[in-house]
């Protein structure tokens, strides 16, 4: 039997005690079937441990006890300013334990220790702190403009909602769905990614002892085909927040659409970088080395698509594999000069090699990387791969690879950057190099993207929206808009006196 409790010592040295079980109704209880899920560290492809994978009865219980707790009145009748101060107090909770869960994550994920603890750590205890502030401030409208009749509309939680999260970011991805559901009254039942399960069930500790009530928020650690399907086809959810590729979003989008579920989604990128002649070279390198290289390229709105104008081309790629080269040194995620870490998998590490392959059969110059890199005889290293002269038809151009690569080639105009940007069935985020305000306003204006960054990459801010358009997704995360994304408005029709 798998315990549900065992002692770990990390890499660095930090020990602490990782649930493992299933958290339901604000306890950690057993998978019933006995399936499993094996933690490996990916720079060692070592066992980490085992944890607990629900089963679709496991599934129905956490479900039923969301669907209890969202009914019963230590949490309908909570008062709004209560929930914020569980979701701060939360928060804190995050930030006491915070190198404990940067550890996790870096053990667990492969990103590294510095980027987890300086990056991901900081957004997730912003993010919780950020709507603990909203939960007392989410309100509806009056009109009363109709002679001896009024309406107003009540802004309402939605109720059961299950949240599906990837391996990328697994803490912050966690609490930027769980902060604006919670803060708007929702429970939910949450699966974490098969890949890695460890942060959130320490989170989930965390939940018990910041005092939310039983059944408020549900772990259930599974595969994507058993614990994810149950979960999204359950009758008793009313909502799916999932993050992922846009391939299983299609799945989730069609079994959601049998009880009309209410659905937000963030999915797939191949996010366009355009330089344009008057940039700043310089810092243009800087932006797009980080928007693709960082967090070993597994990132949804990654820059991965480099379009630069033809003056300066041969100068920005010069430049550019001078940075790889002096900046993007390939170890395992405890060492401090590390900068990529190992893929997550080696699922994902195949992947990208085997797209690699198809980039250099299809003609495009192999300008740098390209390789496995030996770390100690073990893990899903990969060296940091350039492609020059890319063509938009090619696969590596079209397609989202996950992973530390990168394509570049040339553009002559303006209309031909932007068209060749928007020629991509996804739209999630694209970056614009210029110092010329007008052109930088203009191109932001037409390039199809739910974000636009203007002489940066990858910024992201609690307060201001997050998605994309097309096949990137539907719905918006962060900001005052995933409030939206969480409630539902009720109209209310008060007749003071008027006569049929």
């Amino acid at each position: 039997m798998t315990p549900l409790f065992v002692d770990l010592q990390a890499p660095n040295g930090v020990e602490y005690r990782q649930p493992t079980g299933l958290f339901i109704n604000n306890e950690f209880v057993e998978s019933s079937s006995n399936k499993t899920i094996v933690s490996l560290d990916p720079a060692t492809e070592r066992v980490i441990t085992t944890v607990h994978a629900a089963d679709p009865e496991d599934v129905n219980k956490a479900v039923n006890a969301a669907r209890t707790a969202f009914h019963g009145p230590s949490w309908k009748q909570m008062p709004a300013s209560k929930r914020g101060q569980l979701l701060s107090r939360l928060a804190d909770l995050v930030e006491e334990n915070k190198e404990l869960f940067a550890t996790i994550d870096a053990w667990d994920n492969g990103k590294t220790y510095h980027e987890a603890l300086e990056s991901d750590l900081v957004d997730a205890i912003s993010v919780l702190r950020y709507y603990s502030g909203w939960a007392d401030k989410i309100s509806g409208q009056t009109t009363t403009a109709i002679p001896l009749k009024f309406a107003y509309t009540l802004r309402q939680p939605i109720g059961v909602v299950a949240q599906i999260i990837p391996w990328n970011y697994p803490l912050s991805m966690a609490t930027w769905k769980l902060g604006p559901a919670l803060a708007c009254g929702n429970t939910v039942v949450l699966k974490p990614a098969e890949q890695t399960p460890l942060s959130i069930l320490v989170l989930a500790d965390l939940v018990k002892k910041a005092g939310f009530p039983p059944g408020v928020v549900n772990i259930v650690n599974g595969y994507g085909r058993e614990a994810g399907t149950a979960l999204v086809e359950h009758p008793l959810v009313d909502k799916i927040a999932f993050t992922g590729s846009t391939a299983t979003a299609v799945g989730i989008m069609t079994a959601a659409a049998k009880t009309l579920k209410n659905i937000t989604l963030e999915t797939g990128g191949k996010s366009p970088l355009l330089v344009f002649e008057d940039a700043d070279l310089d810092q243009a390198v800087k932006w797009s080395h980080m928007g693709i290289m960082s967090n070993q390229g597994q990132i949804c709105t990654a820059t991965s698509r480099i379009l630069v104008q033809d003056s300066i081309y041969d100068d920005f790629v010069e430049k550019f594999l001078c940075r790889v080269q002096a900046v993007s040194k390939v170890g395992n995620q405890w060492e401090k000069d590390t900068y990529q870490g190992p893929q997550v998998s080696k699922s994902q590490y195949d992947q990208i090699l085997g797209m690699i392959d198809i980039g250099c059969q299809e003609g495009a110059v192999l300008a740098a990387g390209g390789h496995p890199v030996d770390v100690g005889g073990k893990g899903f290293f990969i060296a940091p791969t350039v492609f020059t002269n890319v063509r938009p038809s090619m696969r590596i151009f079209k397609e989202e690879i996950f992973g530390p690569v990168v394509t570049i080639m040339r553009f002559a105009t303006e209309e031909e950057a932007i068209t060749v940007a928007n020629t991509s069935i996804y739209g999630l985020g694209a970056a614009v190099f210029t110092t010329h305000l007008e052109r930088a306003h203009r191109v932001a204006d037409q390039i199809e993207a739910g974000m636009v960054w203007i002489n940066s990459s990858q910024d992201s801010d609690v307060r201001v929206p997050f998605g994309g358009v097309k096949q990137s997704g539907i719905g918006r995360e962060l900001g005052e808009a995933a409030l939206e994304a969480y409630t539902q408005i009720k109209a209310v029709h008060v007749n003071m006196g008027s006569k049929l």
